[in-house]
């Protein structure tokens, strides 16, 4: 058996291609998923950040998807934010969307000045179920 396998969902290559970097090792029973933006297919940003932090999220659950997840098998979560200030009401919200009961995975939030175009990231650990 691989020790570490590469995931990319259906149709989601073109940041990965031109970064040069995987959406999601999986590594024994754990899937480590890159961080996701909120890109259109073609890898541009979407412009209006609320439905940037919920394209992210479809991304993110794309890759799960992909690697034999769900957003229930998530442990541990990492945000990045360019302007956690004015942006964080809007992440809380999609996140208590996203994540509706306990039990809640880890959260760690960070404040960043620079995500290649982008106002929000969203990178996971999660356990693949079975």
């Amino acid at each position: 058996m691989k020790t570490r396998e590469t995931i990319f969902p259906a149709g989601r290559h073109e940041l990965y291609a031109v970064h040069k970097y995987s959406a999601a090792i999986r590594s024994g029973d754990l899937l480590f998923v890159s961080g996701q933006v909120g890109s259109r297919t073609d890898g541009t940003p979407e412009p209006e950040f609320e439905a940037q932090v919920r394209l992210a999220f479809a991304n993110l659950k794309a890759t799960l998807e992909a690697g034999g997840c769900g957003l229930a098998d998530i442990v541990d979560v990492t945000t990045f934010h360019t302007n956690p200030e004015s942006q964080f009401e809007t992440v809380l919200a999609m996140k208590d969307e996203m994540f509706p009961q306990a039990p809640y995975p880890n959260w760690t939030a960070v404040g960043v000045t620079w995500l290649a175009g982008f106002d929000f990231e969203i990178k996971v650990i999660a356990r693949i179920p079975g």
